[in-house]
């Protein structure tokens, strides 16, 4: 259990200091591109205030939370170039607990360079590691139409928050999608499972490789964002395209993108034969499918659900860039309105919801059996 916690300082030095509840083991790594401190830990707790531990100093952004269910994780984005002068744990005053403490210094890019590269770790969460422990649809039998329902973000990832109750995305996002699993199992033929049943991390390229290695007819991922307008409310629907459809599009795309760097995992770029089937015939079969289901989703809607103007958009989403995969993303509404945040937490909205999106995709694969799917 971290039980307290403080920052201190300014824009050359800054300390933070965490109080636990026993001697916390811990490791630290530095990520480029932003620049960005990560604590590993083992399993933990984080129970003080948001607010104790609020971005200043020499740090722009700090997340905190779980990464699996035996470790937690501190990301710490920097404003610029910095260095951990001192990480060390101290017992406390009292003798009965512990406290980590963490003295940032400012540093020149090339001297963080250089600490990148020469700092040595396993990420013990990359994708290549998760095979052996993907989800299976349970009872799938040959013929059954898989669907992968993601909940989207996760532990040390919480997504938007809600403007009136502070309700975090990723609880939103993981209720709707248990609701809608179960609803999709009472009909026969179709199994539906999660990219993740709890609250851990799962890495956009995780979540992906989930679907594809279930041989998942369907990836619905589901989110509730947050928007600057909020006045703005509904649902809307989106598929992967190499342009946005719009400035709304592309800038949620650029912030659900961001879900990795959040997490404090490194940038990997695609191997060349992955963007080339991303560009070949299998990707535009698969985007032509993905369409057909937003327009199913939509016209479930129609009349049930508000919706946003032009509630089908598209932009870059990674979470939708599974090659043989059709994929939604369904903005369920925003938690950025008050409205829209009072049916996301509202039980009898929610199965309603899981009504009406079990109808679109019975719609979309009965039309896909008779095109011979």
């Amino acid at each position: 259990m971290a039980y307290g916690a403080r920052i201190v300082g300014d824009d050359a030095r800054t300390r933070i200091v965490i109080d636990f509840d026993r001697e916390p083991r811990f490791s630290v790594h530095y990520i480029a591109n932003p620049e960005r401190i990560v604590v590993d830990l083992p399993a933990t707790a984080f129970g003080f205030p948001a607010k104790d531990l609020e971005a200043r100093g020499l740090f722009k952004d700090i997340r905190y939370g779980a990464m699996d269910e035996g470790s937690a994780r501190i990301v710490l984005t920097a404003a610029r170039p910095v260095q951990l002068a001192l990480a060390k744990v101290q017992t406390d005053e009292s003798g009965n607990g512990h406290r980590l403490v963490l003295d940032a210094e400012m540093i020149d890019k090339q001297k963080f360079a250089e600490l990148v590269k020469t700092q040595s770790w396993t990420d013990k969460t990359d994708a290549a590691e998760m095979t052996s422990a993907i989800p299976q649809p349970e009872k799938a039998a040959p013929g059954d139409f898989v669907i992968a329902i993601d909940a989207g973000h996760g532990g040390i990832d919480t997504g938007a928050i809600g403007v009136d109750t502070k309700t975090e995305e990723k609880q939103v996002t993981l209720a709707f999608a248990k609701a809608l699993a179960d609803r999709l199992n009472k009909e026969p033929g179709i199994k539906a499972f999660l990219t993740r049943d709890d609250d851990e991390f799962l890495s956009l390229s995780q979540r992906v490789l989930i679907a594809r290695q279930n041989h998942a007819g369907l990836f619905i991922s589901l989110h509730a964002d947050t928007l600057k307008q909020k006045d703005i409310r509904g649902a809307t629907v989106y598929t992967i395209s190499d342009k946005a459809s719009d400035k709304l599009a592309a800038d949620l795309a650029e912030r659900e993108n961001l879900s990795d760097q959040i997490a404090g995992k490194e940038t990997v770029a695609e191997p060349p034969e992955v963007a080339d089937i991303l560009l070949d015939l299998t990707r535009r079969e698969t985007q032509a499918f993905s369409i057909s289901l937003a327009e199913s989703v939509l016209a479930s809607f129609k009349d049930q659900v508000g919706t946003i103007n032009n509630p089908h958009r598209h932009a870059g989403f990674r979470v939708l860039q599974a090659p043989d995969v059709p994929s939604i993303l369904l903005e369920l509404g925003f938690l950025s309105n008050v409205e829209d945040e009072k049916r996301l937490l509202d039980d009898v909205w929610r199965l309603k919801m899981a009504d009406l999106l079990t109808d679109a995709v019975k719609r979309y694969r009965t039309s896909l059996m008779a095109n011979g799917g």
